[in-house]
């Protein structure tokens, strides 16, 4: 993720906002979703972060050196921080450690710096790290552990490492057993197990019958999107980010979700559900307000945020995958280009010639 590299707002005597003091913003917001996946689906969290960092930071210290740029100035900027902790908390905890290394590698050699690097990228590089790992690996990428409190077998910090690192427990037991539920069988997500099982003719009411599904979406899930909630709360109130993609992206969930629910309530889900399933809300206030991929015209921004809303939830509603934030980002991240070109405001004292270009009145 990359952030320019000073925003200043009114009153214009203080002193800009630095970037490595953005990006500490950034990753402090997130704490409150952080703790909440480390309650609800254990240690694992904690491995992928440092996995992450650890990559993105010797990747970046790499691709520097070959470009013959200076290193700490750049290291300490923090954007290839927060790329590699957004990557991290929306990956799944037992995911094998050298699929995560591989998204953070990517998604700062590929993504940032074959772009020229900080402010040059058109792609927001955690979601691209996201998506090559989704495509190459969707079975590991869309296997979470159930809930603690549905869980048949907590597992232990030291299970955790065994399994990131050598793919069985200390005891040798297959990750399928980490994985099992407590009424005996391998839960999935809640947003998973809902498409599995309209695929098997069941209808909304019956699927939320479920242990799995509780409360607004879902044991764990419901309290993380809260707590990311919390933390993006807390960026709009430092004006850290703007509210126009946030409200962008939360109006389009909702709007699309509450078409398709109006027109067929037994096959499609509440908005709710939408709002408080996958990544929602990390998405919405920490994934697609990048300012360097996301648009920058005041009306840009609510486009922006509409797309990836509506599309989120018809490809979570049509398509093979059950979340789709990360697509509905890198897709929205293609129009914006256009988006700007388009929604530009006029220039005071100019106004649009009969060829589309702007011509003074003066």
């Amino acid at each position: 993720m990359a952030k320019l590299s000073s925003i200043l707002s009114s009153p214009f005597d203080k002193k800009p906002n630095s970037v490595s003091a953005l990006m500490l913003w950034v990753v402090g917001a997130t704490l409150p979703g952080l703790f909440a996946l480390i309650h609800f689906f254990g240690f694992g969290v904690l491995i992928n972060l440092c996995l992450a960092i650890t990559t993105a930071l010797v990747c970046e210290a790499v691709i520097l050196k070959l470009r013959q740029k200076p290193l700490l100035p750049i290291l300490l900027d923090g954007s290839a921080l927060v790329t590699a902790w957004l990557l991290a908390l929306a990956l799944p905890p037992l995911l094998p450690w050298w699929m995560t290394v591989i998204g953070s590698a990517f998604a700062i050699i590929f993504a940032k710096h074959l772009y020229g690097g900080l402010g040059n990228n058109l792609f927001n590089p955690a979601m691209v790290g996201y998506v090559l790992l989704l495509i190459s690996f969707p079975v590991h990428m869309t296997s979470w552990l159930p809930a603690q409190d549905l869980a048949a077998n907590p597992i232990s910090l030291g299970d955790t490492f065994s399994y990131i690192f050598t793919g069985t427990s200390t005891n040798g037991a297959d990750i399928s057993w980490a994985r099992q539920g407590i009424d005996g069988f391998t839960l999935a997500t809640p947003l998973d197990h809902v498409k599995t099982e309209l695929s098997q003719g069941f209808r909304i009411a019956e699927i939320q019958s479920s242990p799995i599904i509780e409360g607004l979406s879902g044991i764990g899930w419901q309290w993380v999107n809260l707590a990311f909630l919390l933390g993006g709360l807390a960026l709009l109130i430092r004006k850290v980010i703007g509210w126009q993609i946030v409200a962008g992206t939360l109006l389009g969930v909702c709007g699309m979700a509450f078409l398709l629910f109006a027109i067929d309530s037994d096959h499609y889900v509440s908005p709710l559900f939408h709002l408080f399933s996958g990544a929602t809300m990390l998405t919405a206030f920490f994934i697609a307000t990048d300012p360097v991929t996301a648009s920058t015209t005041a009306k840009g921004r609510w486009l922006f945020g509409l797309g990836i809303g509506i599309i989120c939830v018809v490809i979570r509603t049509f398509g093979g995958y059950p979340d789709a934030f990360a697509f509905a980002v890198l897709i929205m991240n293609m129009t914006v280009p256009m988006i700007d070109y388009y929604t530009k405001p006029k220039a005071y004292g100019h106004q649009k010639s009969s060829n589309g270009t702007g011509s003074s009145n003066g």
